[in-house]
């Protein structure tokens, strides 16, 4: 073999995915990371003197290996093994970088069903670039402290050592790390053996489970820890001494242990590992990552202080720690078998968090966020032409950034309703079938409804059609429906819904967009027994009003919009403005949605949408306030800068009146404070202007947020660099975010523009938070013009220098363009695409698709809805209702 032949190296230049001829079977590492810097070149670094992995060959080995580097081709060898046999002759070795592979040509071919060993010796930078093994800095007591730690998902772990870097190539890690005397090493699995010498301190690991390479996790620090005294798995949160020492992570150790508990009895399936530990570190691009063993967070979402964070900090951490414990079942102990499917992973992982997080805290009702927190979010993005099915074609994703991509909404929160499409009661029958069946390997969709199938087989279920005839329209094609009832004649027809409707779909689907839709509603009041199935471009059902309303959709537990005939929409409002309480809470929340929707397509009047909100002077729940605020938050993106923004305040102050009244009374001036979901219904107008004169010190953690932000937008130059400096002190991660954000509050452009600039210096912000201060300088109405500006000059410094956080590009580009509205911001947009199309857009090609076509839907509203919007809310006045 001491020529490759024209075809295998085209192959080789053109192909994207291993062959599956080369299989893994274990890794043998050891890596030796440097927490100070090498004195000759000024970089922290880290060696691999020991790799070693057995796979079956055919052909021309190839590995994954990024910014690794080896001095000789020697470094290289094989030898069979386990007889010992002489190692192979290699020809040449090179890298390929469009398609990060490390190509090893041999002298000899390799025979099929033999075990080979290779081992390698390279070094690596242990880089601030948040991706691979990297390294993370803080301050504690006057000294500057090193993590070491890694981010292999979804495509770095290559960049730590050379392997086979694809999800379904699955294999058992040998890890020993070489570390600094009085620091401590942690992996995947709990360390065997500890050495300690005189200027090293050598830990080995238990071999880990059979796992995808973006699993592996390594790091090392001078961390402490707090545990619980049950053995089985051993729970463990680690992180800074000092936050340890101030109880930080006692919160996350006092949920975990319960929500183990619920997964192992929903899925029926004990965890999979022996310990459980948890680590908040100070630079983690991501929120959070499901190693398995080893899970590592940002420290916002992992530690929590009960005297500064907030009741809504304390709930992220604990659906933010259900989500990742979800995964040790459902993703990593069966994964998808490539990228294109990522829903396998994320999708029902962020379904069962609620469910776990709801166990773990069962006064705060958190599943029903799920409607606030997952599906009014992916309902906006799916309703565009430029949104994606849950599965795509494999070949259609390949490059790392195509990868990155479907790590977006619709992967995450559209699946959380599908479940509910079957709605069997069987869906944790069938979870744990599944993965017992499926353990330690991979899967693809196909798996999931053919086991769902059994499950109904079993169960004696009943279905109109196949469990895959249902479910394939939701995944294979993207989008959902619109639902619309005529209540006089029973009518009830399905519609493709896209907020723009003069928008042109050109991807065509196999099901012609449509879908099986199962209905469940309600006539006044009383909720009809029977599910109804819409199986066809239109039907007719028994939702005849007969002088009552008609509910459909009830709690949301389908992934549809639904509209009605204007009769029945008037007698909707009639119920809410005489006893709201009789429609479901979470159905109160949804017709303020889906009116508001609804009416951006033209499918309702723009002044019918707005009267959802004029019961809400009634409304004490969160949810449907919440929903209002959301919706009305584009208003405010859209009008803000027009005559339409004073009377529109007027409006919401006079809604809002009442239920600041009510919390007044409630609280006793806030001796006492509610739960975080009834705080939040709070409007910024109502609780800004009652806050304006609190005590620094007395604030509440609930409160601060909004009193940060109203100080600083209130004072100038001495009140922001107060906030500052307290940001720079700050000893408790959640508050120091509530400063950070709160800093794009000024209205001062200096200070605005100088605080853009600190994004693109890692020393004074973050990398893991400059694509936060950017798109929270853009929310401001006095920064948005700036930070569309500052983004346009150095997109391609951040598309460059801000490593693995190039993955929040997509939100940032989201954020920047969000009161895009005219045709001249249209045509910088466009100019923007343009100039840097050479340079490219990462994770973020698709959010400019879909800024380029908010833009054009932005401006078209705006022309036709302006005037009648400023209308109707100069006609609220008084006691008028209407």
């Amino acid at each position: 073999m001491s020529e490759i032949s024209p075809i295998i190296f085209v192959l080789i230049l053109l192909s994207y995915r291993l062959s599956m001829d080369v299989i893994p079977e274990y890794y043998n590492i050891t890596i030796w990371p440097r927490l100070s810097p090498d004195p000759n070149n000024g970089l922290y670094i880290f060696t691999e003197p020991k790799c070693a992995n057995v796979c079956v060959c055919v052909c021309m080995l190839l590995l994954h290996s990024w910014r690794l580097y080896r001095e000789t081709v020697k470094d290289v060898l094989f030898f069979f093994s386990p007889d010992g046999a002489a190692a192979l002759i290699i020809e040449s070795t090179w890298l390929q970088p469009e398609t990060q592979y490390l190509v090893i040509n041999l002298k000899s071919k390799l025979r099929q069903g033999q075990k080979y060993q290779l081992y390698t010796e390279f070094t690596g930078e242990l880089a601030d670039d948040l991706s691979g093994f990297y390294r993370s800095e803080y301050e504690e007591d006057g000294l500057q402290k090193i993590v070491a730690t890694s981010q292999m998902h979804p495509t770095y772990a290559r960049k730590t050592f050379p392997c086979f870097d694809e999800p379904a190539l699955k294999a058992i890690f040998h890890i020993t790390l070489i570390h600094p005397p009085g620091t401590v090493a942690l992996s995947n699995d709990i360390a065997n053996i500890t050495i300690d010498g005189v200027s090293w301190t050598k830990t080995k690991f238990e071999p880990t489970k059979k796992m995808s390479t973006y699993l592996l996790a390594i790091t090392v620090s001078d961390y402490t820890y707090i545990n619980t005294t049950q053995k089985d798995p051993q729970i463990r949160i680690w992180a800074r001494r000092k936050a340890i020492d101030l109880g930080q992570g006692n919160y996350a150790l006092n949920v975990t242990g319960p929500i183990l508990d619920f997964f192992q009895s929903y899925y029926n399936i004990a965890y999979p590992l022996t310990k459980s530990d948890q680590i908040a570190l100070p630079d983690f691009y991501y929120g959070a990552m499901e190693n398995w063993g080893l899970v590592t967070y940002r420290e916002t979402n992992l530690l929590y202080d009960p005297k500064t964070s907030s009741s809504r900090n304390k709930e992220k951490t604990a659906t933010i720690i259900a989500h990742e414990l979800a995964h040790m079942w459902f993703g990593n102990l069966v994964t998808l078998r490539w990228w294109n499917e990522v829903w396998l992973n994320e999708g029902f992982a962020s379904y069962v968090a609620y469910l776990g997080a709801d166990h773990a805290e069962p006064t705060w009702n958190v599943r029903d966020l799920i409607v606030l927190d997952k599906i009014h979010k992916v309902f906006a993005v799916d309703a565009l032409t430029s949104s994606h099915p849950l599965s795509s074609n494999e070949d259609s994703i390949v490059l790392p950034n195509q990868i990155s991509e479907q790590f977006d909404v619709i992967s995450y929160s559209k699946v959380q309703k599908l479940q509910h499409l079957t709605n069997f009661g069987l869906f944790s029958f069938f979870l744990q079938t599944y993965l017992n069946h499926f353990g330690y390997s991979n899967t693809v969709g196909n798996d999931l409804w053919h086991h769902l199938q059994m499950a109904v087989k079993d169960n004696n279920g009943s279905l109109p059609h196949s469990v895959d005839r249902i479910m394939s329209p939701w995944v294979l094609q993207m989008g959902f429906p619109v639902v619309t009832i005529n209540t006089a004649i029973g009518k009830v027809s399905q519609k493709h819904f896209l907020l723009d409707a003069d928008s042109n779909v050109t991807v065509k689907s196999p099901y012609n967009y449509e879908w099986l839709i199962p209905i469940r509603w309600m006539r006044g009041g009383t909720v009809q027994k029977d599910i109804w199935w819409l199986m066809e471009k239109e039907g007719k059902a028994g939702t005849q009003s007969d002088g009552f309303w008609v509910l459909a959709n009830i709690n949301v537990t389908g992934y549809y919009r639904v509209n009605y005939d204007l009769g029945n929409w008037e007698r909707l409002f009639t119920q809410l403005n005489t006893n709201h309480k009789v429609i479901p809470v979470i159905n109160r929340a949804q017709l303020v949605d889906d009116a508001f929707s609804l009416a951006r397509a033209q499918l309702l009047s723009t002044s019918l949408a707005l009267r959802t909100t004029s019961y809400l002077s009634k409304e004490t729940e969160y949810m449907p306030w919440q929903s209002a605020l959301n919706n009305l938050d584009y208003y405010y993106l859209m009008l803000d800068r027009t005559d339409v923004y004073q009377p529109m305040q007027d409006y919401i102050r006079k809604q809002v009146t009442p239920l600041f009244l009510y919390f007044k009374n409630m609280t006793l001036d806030w001796s006492s404070v509610p739960q975080f979901k009834q705080l939040c219904a709070l409007p910024r107008v109502i609780l800004t202007q009652q806050c304006v004169n609190c005590n620094l010190f007395r604030i509440h953690p609930n409160l601060r947020s909004v009193v940060y932000c109203s100080a600083i937008a209130a004072g100038d130059e001495a009140e922001w660099e107060f906030g500052w400096l307290q940001f720079k002190i700050a000893s408790v991660a959640n508050e120091a975010n509530k400063l950070m954000f709160a800093l794009a509050c000024t209205n001062n452009t200096e200070l605005l523009n100088r605080y853009l600039s600190y994004t693109l210096n890692s020393t004074i912000i973050r990398k893991q938070d400059a694509t936060s201060v950017i798109t929270s300088v853009a929310s401001n109405r006095a920064g948005q013009k700036l930070a569309w500006d500052f983004v346009r000059n150095h997109w391609e410094y951040m598309f460059t220098e801000y490593g693995v956080g190039s993955f929040s590009f997509a939100s940032m580009i989201t954020g920047v363009t969000a009161r895009f509205s005219t045709p001249a911001e249209l045509q910088e947009l466009k100019e923007f695409v343009e100039a840097h199309s050479a340079t490219g857009f990462g994770s973020a090609t698709l959010a400019v698709d879909q800024a380029l076509e908010r833009t054009r839907m932005n401006i078209k509203w705006l022309q036709t809805n302006k005037q009648e919007i400023l209308n109707w809310f100069n006609s609220q006045n008084g006691d008028q209702m209407q």
